[in-house]
């Protein structure tokens, strides 16, 4: 952060901190005020900067260059289709609203994981670096207070760039195949995640002593997050192996009834293959038991959380891009029960309902992760301070 030239905003009432409180209510107010003291600073300090308006143009103008190439691209895929199928095989959902939804957010999310820690990694050092963190310091704002107030003022930040991009995840519900219930899940999941880096950003922020430490360190576990989760489960996965009780698909020929004019058959008469044989185990891998490692994911995180249609019962379905994500991480949470053909005897479903979510237990670990760092760095701002490291600048 650039040095500070203004003065920490005083409040006409108490002091900011606790200390002045003489009531529950009354130091609740006081705790928040302070907070509210340093967010206004912090975002004073954002505004007047020229760059900050040059990043939220570059980002939206980003933004509708996917969005415009997303749908020329669905055109171009429609008119190839037109030109080789009936048109009583054309579905009446296909439309051009869930491709751009799901390129959108997928970029949305991408970017929002690379932005996040630029503006909240460098929140606390950078005081320090600037020497202008001493001034908040011996000030009544506590430690916590501080802490608090750069996180909301960095997650305040990130959250500029969503509302930036929101329009674009709006015109791709105009454009059918999505309820506004998708987008509002989908603005709502991205808030969180931006909460959870903006919060590992500003705790790593305090515990490291310089600035571009910081921000690298804070990108290396993003990736950790993103890569490093696929790559933890794909390892653990071939350290997972097990049996599963199954005997042998034999497939037959299925009936349909029949399709009416710009519709798919949804039901069919008889099931696509039948369970026969003794139950013998087979090798397989039990993905279930490192699916949490696929759950630390901020992909899988968001795209389990929107809510799909059910397909369970149709006989031809596609799914986009998130959604494969959703069904690929419920899949690995099932495991070999629930996605080996014959598992057990039974003829498995081959599109898994949204009855045992994995977004929970992704969200509660990246908290977790978040809560542990922020908790780190509150005691690091603690004053007096036990012992700096060499170099450390006060004022």
């Amino acid at each position: 952060m650039s040095d500070v030239s203004e003065s920490v905003p005083v409040s006409a009432g108490p002091p900011a901190g606790p200390q002045g409180a003489t009531g529950g209510w009354s130091a609740v107010v006081g705790y928040l005020g302070g907070i509210r003291d340093v967010v206004v600073l912090e975002m004073k300090q954002r505004l007047r900067s020229r760059g900050w308006y040059i990043m939220l143009g570059i980002w939206f103008f980003v933004i509708a260059v996917v969005t415009w190439l997303t749908w020329l691209a669905w055109n171009a895929s429609m008119e190839a289709r037109r030109s080789t199928m009936p048109p009583s095989a054309l579905a009446p959902q296909d439309g051009a609203g869930s491709m751009i939804f799901e390129v959108v957010l997928a970029f949305v999310l991408l970017f929002a994981l690379l932005v996040a820690p630029a503006l909240s990694a460098n929140a606390i050092n950078g005081d320090r670096a600037g020497g202008t963190l001493a001034i908040l310091q011996i000030t009544l704002l506590t430690p916590g207070q501080i802490l608090w107030g750069k996180f909301c003022a960095g997650w305040l930040a990130a959250l500029a760039f969503l509302a930036t991009s929101a329009p674009f995840l709006v015109f791709g519900m105009f454009q059918g195949g999505l309820t506004p219930g998708h987008v509002a899940v989908s603005l709502l999941m991205l808030a969180v995640e931006l909460a959870v880096v903006c919060g590992i950003g500003v705790g790593i922020s305090a515990l490291a002593g310089r600035p571009l430490f910081s921000i690298v360190v804070t990108y290396l576990v993003v990736a950790a997050l993103v890569v490093g989760s696929l790559i933890s489960f794909g390892l653990g996965s071939q350290l997972a192996q097990g049996t599963v009780l199954a005997n042998s698909p034999v497939g037959r020929g299925v009936l349909y009834a029949p399709v009416q004019p710009n519709q798919q058959p949804t039901e069919p008469a008889q099931p696509a293959y039948t369970c026969e044989g003794p139950l013998v185990e087979h090798p397989a891998v039990r993905t279930e038991r490192v699916a949490w490692m696929l759950a630390l994911n901020p992909y899988v995180v968001v795209a389990d959380a929107i809510p799909y249609p059910d397909r369970s019962g149709t006989a031809f379905y596609s799914v986009g891009m998130i959604e494969g994500i959703s069904q690929g991480a419920r899949s690995a949470l099932a495991g070999p029960e629930h996605s080996y053909l014959c598992a057990n005897g039974v003829p498995q479903p081959q599109y898994l309902k949204q009855t045992t979510p994995l977004w929970p237990l992704g969200l509660g670990l990246q908290l977790v992760l978040a809560g542990l760092l922020m908790w780190l760095g509150w005691r690091s701002l603690r004053t007096p301070a036990g012992r700096l490291a060499s170099g450390t600048r006060l004022a």
